[in-house]
């Protein structure tokens, strides 16, 4: 993001009453500008590696009260907040860092949900570094970042901790329902935003949990489920509906669904089919794609076995291939499972690998190897169809391609053999193909995705919205929410402008 954009006037207009407020002008003068600019950033209390790199326990502890508000007390009041702009479902992160400064901690998890329904989640799992941070005034006077996303996490833990949310207010019914398809972020996300729009919302889901990606594919480590559930819970209680073990485009189709008297639809069911990298081997027992591999741990609980006794192989000798954030999971997951050697496998140099820098240095923390410039060519397998070995090739790094990124390129002759006994593929995922599959009238993309209008998230069929992974790939967690705002905002225009289920 550019450093000379400027905040719109609209958004301007929305956030001035919070800075105008006197307990904000006391907080300025008890804390000139100059002194919030010398004070360190608070650090996030971990678990010590070589305790948590045995067990499913959540790594960071969360801050303090006290650092909490000493951390508050290094935002800036900035004219122009650029962190706002930074934010995809728009946070007014001034306004709630400023309420956990005056130890309004309650306030403060109100101001944030006012255009965020999952703060917990946000708290632990948004990039904050290459968002919010990234562009926050502090950070470019003096090179650190407030740390916006501990403070989010602070609040809304201290609030699931004293009582949980209160409900907001929701609108009067307006006599419309929605369908959303999928109950991952995205889908959360617009279902909170109609809700208190007044709307009728039902969530359909084809697992049986709630939160797509962030049940099935972040473990527990980084994502404790009860906080999960207790997000759930929050929109159940504003009235939105969930319909488990639903598959639309199986279980019903989107015309049943109209049949039923649903007036409009989202569809965000993410992207859950696993790219593979089309090397011999691929099919042998031992080696699993990552999406197959973080369901049976997270969604089926492997991890908690023998209570839960679901089948997924404990290797000695894990490699996982990839360099985000899923193979980050993936090896760290590996590793508590049992591995002695974990260790990932990535084409680029560490440099250009897209994982948030947390987890990379969390991973080499608990032991995990990095294996740079590096590609698989072919699995070997034993006699009895299982993984015992791959060959590898060195790369080097050759000119920038369509990313932005070198071109890893390989160096011939630098083959290299190495024992593994399981392998997880995590180069990506596709978006999932059954509805669009089923759907024939829904416009898609070269890659499978939905082509849906970014600026409103509407699709080719009229009454239809879509996003998340499902239109952009495999993206965050955050822009999936982002995109769930966006098409709140725009269906609610749809359905009070008199769209019908029978139009």
């Amino acid at each position: 993001m550019s450093e000379k954009r400027e905040c719109p006037p609209e958004l301007k207009a929305r956030l001035r009453a919070g800075f105008d407020q006197e307990w904000r002008k006391e907080l300025r003068r008890a804390i000139p500008v100059k002194e919030r600019m010398k004070l360190a950033r608070q650090h996030m209390p971990e678990r010590e590696p070589t305790v948590r790199n045995k067990a499913f326990v959540e790594v960071n502890r969360g801050l303090e009260a006290e650092a909490a508000v000493r951390e508050a007390r290094r935002c800036l009041d900035c004219a122009n907040p650029e962190c706002v702009l930074g934010c995809p479902v728009a946070i007014d992160i001034p306004s709630f860092v400023k309420l956990v400064e005056q130890g309004d901690f309650a306030g403060s998890v109100r101001k944030i949900r006012e255009t965020n329904s999952l703060p917990a989640v946000c708290g632990r799992v948004c990039p904050q570094e290459t968002q919010c941070e990234e562009v926050c005034n502090l950070k470019k006077a003096t090179g650190v970042a407030v740390a916006i996303g501990n403070l989010e996490r602070f609040v809304s833990d201290y609030e699931r901790l004293h009582g949980g949310a209160a409900v907001p207010p929701l609108a009067a019914s307006s006599g419309r329902r929605v369908a959303v398809i999928g109950a991952g972020p995205a889908g959360l996300t617009v279902a909170g935003d109609l809700a208190k729009l007044g709307h009728r919302v039902t969530v359909f889901e084809a697992l049986h949990e709630s939160g797509g990606v962030l049940v099935y594919g972040i473990p527990e480590f980084r994502l404790p489920k009860s906080i999960l559930r207790a997000e759930v819970d929050y929109l159940k209680r504003m009235g939105v509906e969930f319909r488990m073990n639903f598959v639309v485009g199986k279980t019903a189709s989107l015309a049943d669904l109209r049949a039923e008297g649903y007036d409009a639809f989202f569809i965000g069911t993410g992207a859950g089919l696993p790219n593979w990298m089309k090397i011999p081997g691929e099919n042998l027992v031992g080696v699993y794609s990552a999406n197959e591999y973080l369901t049976r741990v997270n969604l089926m609980r492997a991890y908690a076995f023998p209570d839960y006794d679901t089948p997924v192989l404990f290797g000695k000798r894990a490699a996982v291939i990839g360099g985000g954030n899923v193979a980050m999971d993936s090896v760290r997951t590996a590793k508590r499972l049992g591995a002695e050697l974990a260790a990932i496998i990535y084409r680029r140099s560490r440099v250009e690998m897209p994982a948030r820098i947390e987890e990379v240095k969390h991973a080499e923390e608990e032991g995990i190897e990095f294996h740079f410039l590096t590609v698989p060519t072919r699995y070997i397998g034993d006699e009895y169809g299982h993984v015992k070995a791959m060959e590898c090739l060195r790369m080097e790094l050759g000119e920038p391609d369509s990313s932005g990124r070198r071109r890893p390129v390989p160096v011939p002759g630098s083959e290299f053999m190495t024992e593994v006994d399981l392998v997880v593929c995590a180069i990506g995922q596709s978006p999932n193909p059954l509805l669009p599959q089923t759907e024939k009238d829904i416009r898609l993309g070269k890659w499978g995705n939905i082509d849906a209008d970014m600026t409103t998230m509407a699709t080719s069929v009229p009454g239809i919205y879509a996003g998340g992974d499902i239109v952009r790939g495999g993206a965050t967690v955050i822009l999936a929410m982002g995109d769930g705002r966006v098409a709140a905002a725009e269906m609610n225009k749809y359905l009070r402008n008199g769209a019908s289920a029978k139009a």
